[in-house]
């Protein structure tokens, strides 16, 4: 289905705003913006409130003048993180894997997906591989569920109005209630499961990696078969992956300055 026009047009001239205001480097009024863009004022006005709403824009009431808000370093400084986060992940879950001779990785959003971006395979017959770029559900996989209760609200409210249930395997989460309650959970405990949800045989157990304003930069998660999955796996797999966010966290921060 095409995208309306209106639409397209819409997004365009917010993303020219940005970049008009990121290229003069100063504030900027609105008819100086409307004759620089070729936008008229009339449709300028609401893109400079909404833009100015939710913090991407600041007005200043001396210059009587836009500049780009806090919400612009915001979002940037979350991408360069999430890019870096790699080189810190990689060799922990190396860790992770030997401690419990379990696969693991490293998941983030991709959409409304959760998307393996790095992963370490158990050296065990009988295994669970999870391949770089491999996409899955965000309510059938635990990476998944973990990187959905630690959205921003907003954003995670939507998916949950708009998600559309489909049965992987005969264990998968079908409705929406079953999933927000599992989400109260993961929220309280730190910790999110999975029985044979998203690949039959097998199970998994994830931990949000959060930013230090308590949003997911990805989640790492332990996969294994349902035939070693006992209790005292599941001590061994926490204790691994508590040690693991606690390596990450410290690098976090050491790279923050």
């Amino acid at each position: 289905m095409t995208e309306p026009a209106t639409a397209v047009k819409s997004a365009d001239r917010v993303l020219d705003v940005l970049e008009l205001l990121a290229q003069r480097g100063q504030d900027m009024s609105h008819t100086d913006m409307s004759e620089a863009l070729g936008i008229p004022k009339s449709s300028l006005t609401q893109l400079l409130r909404n833009l100015t709403a939710r913090g991407y824009l600041d007005y200043s009431a001396v210059s009587r003048g836009y500049r780009l808000g806090e919400a612009v370093s915001r979002l940037a400084g979350r991408a360069m993180q999430g890019r870096s986060i790699l080189g810190i992940v990689e060799p922990v879950l190396a860790e992770i894997t030997e401690a419990c001779r379990e696969s693991s990785a490293f998941n983030q959003l991709s959409g409304m997906q959760s998307e393996v971006v790095a992963s370490v395979s158990s050296s065990q017959r009988l295994v669970s591989h999870m391949r770089k770029g491999d996409l899955a559900p965000l309510y059938a996989t635990s990476g998944g569920k973990a990187l959905l209760a630690f959205m921003p609200e907003a954003e995670r409210e939507a998916y949950l109005r708009s998600v559309k249930f489909e049965a992987v395997t005969p264990n998968t989460i079908r409705s929406e209630k079953e999933l927000r309650k599992q989400i109260r959970a993961v929220r309280e405990t730190g910790v999110a499961y999975v029985s044979e949800e998203f690949t039959p045989g097998i199970c998994g157990v994830a931990m949000p990696v959060l930013s230090s304003a308590g949003m997911a930069l990805g989640s790492i998660n332990v996969a294994v078969p349902a035939v070693r999955f006992d209790d005292v796996a599941r001590e061994r797999i926490l204790k691994a992956l508590n040690k693991a966010l606690v390596a990450i966290q410290r690098s976090l921060a050491a790279q923050a300055g």
